[in-house]
């Protein structure tokens, strides 16, 4: 009986770190989002992390008929990488990321976790304060 209270216990103990790998470790997606910058801070209570939002050109709808912002938000682990957002904020970047199953707290409030800035240029700027026309 103890012999099998072992091996279920075992058993029981690496399935649950299986499913806490998959959970929180395994790379669910990889891809490159391209926006403005329109915050970047550090915050949090116990947990200091870098969290992000970029506005994508075009709306997106839940619902027919509506209209919504499409926002990425995201976190970032790496110093260099926030270093580089903090000193771009307001301009178009394309950012490489990764998406996770779960969030962990030391990792941000986000499943998505930016990597790499890959490209940085200026948000187009717009004469006058009115809108370009198309012809």
């Amino acid at each position: 009986m103890k012999k099998f209270a072992w091996i279920s216990g075992l058993i029981l103990i690496f399935v649950l770190g299986i499913f806490f790998w998959w959970k929180f470790y395994f790379v669910f997606g990889e891809g490159v989002k391209a926006g403005s910058l329109n915050y970047f801070v550090k915050k949090g209570v116990v947990f200091k992390t870098y969290e992000g939002r970029m506005v994508q050109e075009g709306f997106q709808s839940p619902t027919s008929g509506a209209l919504q912002s499409n926002e990425f938000r995201f976190s970032v682990t790496d110093p260099e990488v926030a270093a580089q957002l903090e000193r771009n904020s307001g301009k178009h970047l394309e950012l490489r990321y990764k998406e996770y199953n779960g969030m962990l707290p030391w990792r941000g409030t986000s499943v998505y976790v930016v990597t790499e800035v890959i490209n940085t240029q200026e948000s187009a700027k717009t004469d006058g304060g009115t809108l370009p026309v198309d012809r």
